[in-house]
């Protein structure tokens, strides 16, 4: 598949420009045969190059904004009357992204061979989640791709604002800390040796601050690069490690009660459950199959074995709202109650939409003030250490000025 820059004539004899994807110069012909036009010249331009950005972009993955503007538009052109094979067409123009636009054109090639648009999108599990190809499965059978598509989008576009509001409110306090930690070093390496010299050919008994000051300065210069090396093979096991089932356990076990990252990250998995839910639930795919996919989508480990559970125990009858009940510690009461007021009034998926809104609100605020509330703590984390190595500095040269007097 490729994209043709091609020049036609109509049949009112005027020249036309433009852009078309198709799998051949033969295929290019027909469609613009089919449109009126005869094509007199085009020249191609790859979808698929090669190169390190290329490379580059494989392995990042396609972005989210370039994936809510792939659904979003595809599902204005199905309602706008487009076939879907088309409009696959179009939006391989538009997109910027190479490895999606090739992504594009082959599900364009797939279609137009008669395979359907949820077998299409399973070919490329790196790019499409399983929530997206079932959602869109569930629309194919039941005749409302278009509406289904219009809730990917939302269901997208919030996790996104969600995801990009925690890395925002994250930012701040990490640069601070890297800040903190660059120059402390610095001034152990490099600053405070020169200083310490003066102190060292005193021969005096320096005080317990200025030695321990001393002794931390020495050990850098001397072994600065063994500690470098052991630092970063202490943050190759811990990130090894918390990707084992005991480690997501045990990590995320340790992140639910800590004080500040605790009610966040229960509150991140209790919107995304609660969108997803609603997504899903408007569309007619069955509770159990829901449920392990809203599991696949959670982030804390003990968010998806509650799912996971969940979603066995739905085989027995048993209701939503009790299910949720077994774990008191992840489900607060408020979602307990509303999930089982919606599951009385058949509107469960309302029920879980507004739910979403609310505790989307929630994070919204909390990250909006964790600048805030963070901020004394670093500050006073510098204000200690700043405070500590005046100290070192300071009594030797108190004692050497009394020395003197």
């Amino acid at each position: 598949m490729a994209v043709y820059s091609y020049t036609a004539k109509g049949v009112d004899g005027k020249t036309r420009k433009g852009q078309l994807a198709a799998a051949s110069e033969a295929s290019l012909t027909e469609q613009l045969r089919q449109q009126g036009l005869t094509l007199t010249a085009s020249t191609t331009q790859e979808a698929s190059k090669t190169g390190l950005s290329s490379w580059l972009e494989r392995i990042q993955g396609v972005p989210v904004v370039q994936k809510i503007f792939f659904t979003q538009n595809l599902g204005v052109m199905l309602r706008g009357g487009f076939s879907i094979s088309r409009a696959m067409g179009t939006l391989a123009l538009q997109v910027t992204h190479r490895y999606f636009r090739r992504v594009i054109l082959e599900l364009q090639s797939d279609l137009e061979g008669g395979t359907s648009f949820a077998q299409a999108l399973k070919k490329h599990p790196r790019v499409f989640s399983e929530l997206f190809v079932n959602m869109v499965s569930a629309g194919e059978l039941g005749g409302k791709l278009d509406e289904v598509l219009k809730s990917l989008t939302l269901q997208m576009k919030k996790d996104h604002q969600l995801i990009s509001k925690v890395k925002g409110a994250m930012t701040y306090p990490i640069v601070v800390i890297f800040a903190m930690i660059g120059a402390g070093i610095a001034m152990i390496v490099f600053v405070i040796p020169k200083l310490m010299t003066i102190f060292t050919e005193s021969n005096t008994q320096l005080p317990l601050p200025t030695r321990i000051l001393i002794g931390i300065s020495n050990l850098l210069q001397h072994q600065g690069i063994w500690i470098g090396l052991g630092l970063i093979g202490v943050v190759i096991f811990i990130v090894w490690f918390s990707r084992t089932p005991r480690g997501q356990r045990w990590f995320d076990s340790l992140l639910l009660v800590t004080p500040i990252a605790g009610p966040i990250i229960r509150k991140i998995n209790l919107a995304r459950f609660t969108r997803t839910l609603s997504s899903m639930l408007a569309t007619d795919i069955p509770i159990i199959q829901t449920f392990q996919v809203i599991a696949k989508t959670l982030g804390s480990y003990h968010y998806r074995q509650s799912v996971i559970d969940a979603s066995e125990a739905l085989r027995t009858g048993a209701a939503i709202a009790k299910v949720l009940e077994r774990y008191p510690k992840l489900y607060p009461p408020l979602i307990q109650q509303m999930v089982s007021v919606g599951e009385e009034s058949g509107t469960l998926d309302e029920v879980a939409g507004e739910l979403a809104d609310f505790l989307e609100e929630e994070v919204d605020q909390t990250m909006s003030n964790l600048s805030t509330i963070i901020e004394p703590v670093l500050l006073l984390v510098l204000g200690v250490g700043v405070a500590g190595m005046a100290v070192a500095i300071l009594l030797p040269i108190y004692s050497l000025s009394n020395a003197i007097s």
